[in-house]
């Protein structure tokens, strides 16, 4: 019984723990820019999180867009906004914890 037991449980934790990825959206810039009136410094990464006990119970504030910019922005230093903008939101789900994140990608710029 404490063999069986010993296999199942670990089984069981396996197929009830998920992960995914949902894709939010593009955009040619986080804030209006004139053509030529920026230096590209390159790409840029950043996220923002919440996490959660039992599913329901949030342990954290997050999962906010302008934050995951914001992030993305303090990562690139000099710039300003970001152009070639993408938006993903990635979940990671466990029996006790779960994550949800926002994550921006895009390439980092600075006025000329």
């Amino acid at each position: 019984m404490r063999k069986t037991l010993f296999i199942l449980l670990p089984l069981m934790c396996f197929l009830v723990s998920s992960c995914g990825h949902i894709s939010g959206g593009i955009s040619p810039s986080t804030e209006p820019l004139a053509p030529g009136s920026y230096r590209e410094l390159g790409p840029a990464y950043g996220q923002d999180c919440v996490y959660y006990l039992l599913g329901l119970i949030p342990l954290s504030n997050g999962n906010e867009t302008r934050d995951a910019v914001a992030d993305a922005l303090m990562k690139a230093p000099g710039a300003s906004a970001l152009v070639k903008v993408s938006v993903d939101t990635y979940s990671q789900y466990f029996i006790v914890y779960s994550r949800v994140c926002t994550q921006v990608y895009g390439v980092a710029v600075a006025p000329k």
